[in-house]
């Protein structure tokens, strides 16, 4: 199985196409970068060698034979295999004799050939690796999966290839353990509401064990969090709830904001009972414009408040 299957970052120096290859989320996403110019030069070197070696020969010692071949031969692949290029934002590993001797590049490098040989391509880019944690507890015992972007690169190239064997799977597990410990440490209130803290605990958690590595954390991004369906249900009742009881709260204070201004104009009126009368005039005028038109049952004892004697005695009563 291909998810299965042992992943090595490192990549053989004369290969003509690095390939990048990612463990995450158990998929692996492959990342090509082009060296078809370093194969065109390394080509056109060969020939141009071969070239001058067999005019050599024919010139100067007036011989073409086995012996210019093979000459011609050895000296083009000698002078191919000890040249090389690195890309803008590579630096290479060239080892002496089994010995890290020197980081090279960008651009255009030699060694000695059988002495000298380049082991790892590094690519000092900002780099993005996705990271997950399935099914964590968090301190309240929720299972919660949560989806997360890691921004990393690499500062020290000669630390991060002798440090740590791998140094992408590597971040990769430290990403993922730091998650769920901060994850651990939180209730899923905590985890939901305060994306950004979690973001800058990972972070953190990950910057002291990287730095040994060579590696520097530019930021860390949560993605998504998943609840479990039912607690999903409940929290969104629970919500519902409290907005409900935030909308009562704010209608009760109307209320007595109201209730003074009625007692106020009460007093103009000269009548202790025309403050509850205004009310049940604004209550049933808010009730026929919400109706729009439709036929409004008006309770007895509003309709009874509201006669004529009533609302004659309130007209006589503001009267100078």
């Amino acid at each position: 199985m291909a998810q299965k299957k042992a992943w090595n970052r490192t990549n053989v120096f004369d290969e003509t196409e690095d390939v990048v290859e990612s463990k995450l989320l158990g998929a692996y996403i492959p990342t090509k970068t082009s060296r078809n110019g370093e194969v065109i030069f390394k080509i056109s070197l060969f020939i141009a060698l071969c070239v001058i070696v067999l005019a050599v020969s024919h010139f100067a010692f007036n011989y073409l034979g086995i012996l210019t071949v093979a000459t011609m031969a050895v000296v083009a692949l000698l002078a191919i295999s000890s040249t090389h290029m690195a890309l803008p934002w590579e630096k290479i590993v060239v080892l002496r004799l089994g010995k890290l001797h020197r980081v090279s590049g960008p651009g255009l490098f030699f060694t000695i050939p059988i002495i000298e040989h380049g082991t790892i391509r590094v690519d000092q880019r900002i780099l993005t690796t996705p990271f997950s944690a399935e099914k964590t507890l968090t301190l309240d015992l929720v299972p919660v999966n949560i989806d997360a972007v890691l921004y990393w690169v690499v500062w020290d190239v000669e630390k991060a290839t002798t440090e740590v064997e791998d140094y992408f799977v590597a971040i990769s597990f430290l990403a993922q353990a730091a998650m769920r410990e901060a994850i651990g440490r939180s209730t899923v209130a905590e985890v939901t509401l305060r994306r950004d803290q979690l973001d800058v605990e990972i972070k953190s958690a990950i910057e002291k064990m990287a730095a040994e590595w060579g590696i520097d954390i530019i930021s860390v991004k949560v993605r998504d969090i998943v609840l479990p369906d039912e607690l999903q249900e409940v929290m969104s009742l629970e919500a519902q709830a409290e907005r409900e009881k935030n909308a009562r709260m704010t209608l009760a204070a109307i209320e007595g904001d109201i209730a003074e201004m009625l007692a106020e104009a009460a007093q103009l009126y000269h009548d202790p009972n025309a403050a509850m009368k205004l009310r049940t005039m604004l209550v049933l005028y808010e009730t026929v414009k919400k109706s729009k038109g439709a036929v409004v049952t008006i309770p007895s004892a509003i309709s009874d408040g509201m006669g004529d004697a009533s609302i004659e005695k309130i007209l006589e009563s503001i009267k100078p």
